[in-house]
């Protein structure tokens, strides 16, 4: 179950987040160009420090493949996004690859051109 996965993940509880995995799975960072073994992604996950929390938004289950977009908050102010592509084997995750986006307003240069209207922001859940 991805939710209940999501609602480990964000509590931290490294016992539970690992029986989600195949026992040779890894996660990939792309945006960071990280690599981690299951133990190395709890503890990424777990270490984390701050106050932050999260929602899944979107999942997405095609055959062995599961994909979810999901929002962070950290403290009161920072956003991000987290999109996840999970491989599935014997119902368990043998690789996840992650792709993290910082939520946030579009640079000036890209403010100040003409076409730009805020109101054609589109939203995840629009998606």
């Amino acid at each position: 179950n991805i939710q209940q996965f999501w609602s480990d993940v964000l509590a931290q509880r490294a016992d539970e987040i690992r029986e989600y995995f195949q026992a040779d799975a890894y996660v990939n960072w792309h945006c960071s160009n990280e690599h981690f073994t299951v133990e190395e992604f709890i503890r990424a996950n777990c270490d984390y420090p701050g106050d932050w929390d999260g929602e899944v938004e979107k999942i997405v289950t095609t055959g062995d493949m599961i994909i979810t977009a999901t929002q962070y908050i950290e403290g009161l102010l920072r956003f991000f996004s987290r999109y996840v592509l999970y491989q599935l084997k014997d119902g368990k995750i043998a690789a996840m690859d992650e792709y993290w986006a910082d939520d946030g307003e579009a640079p000036k240069w890209r403010q100040d051109m003409k076409s730009w209207e805020k109101d054609k922001m589109i939203e995840l859940r629009t998606i």
